[in-house]
């Protein structure tokens, strides 16, 4: 292999390695905010109804 034909391999080696490490990151803090946003809904939710109950 040449030299430019390795460095290029380095290169995308490397590129394919950081950008698998930032989905990494990324796709498991999307599925927490997903969960937290669900949450808090049905926190509102559940606050509105037990509001109605004590009013009534």
């Amino acid at each position: 292999m040449t030299t430019t034909g390795y460095h290029t391999g380095v290169l995308i080696s490397a590129a394919a390695f950081f950008a698998m490490l930032a989905l990494d990151i990324a796709v498991p803090a999307v599925v927490l905010s997903a969960m937290a946003i669900l949450r808090w809904l049905m926190s509102l939710e559940i606050g509105s109804t037990t509001m109605t109950k004590r009013a009534a």
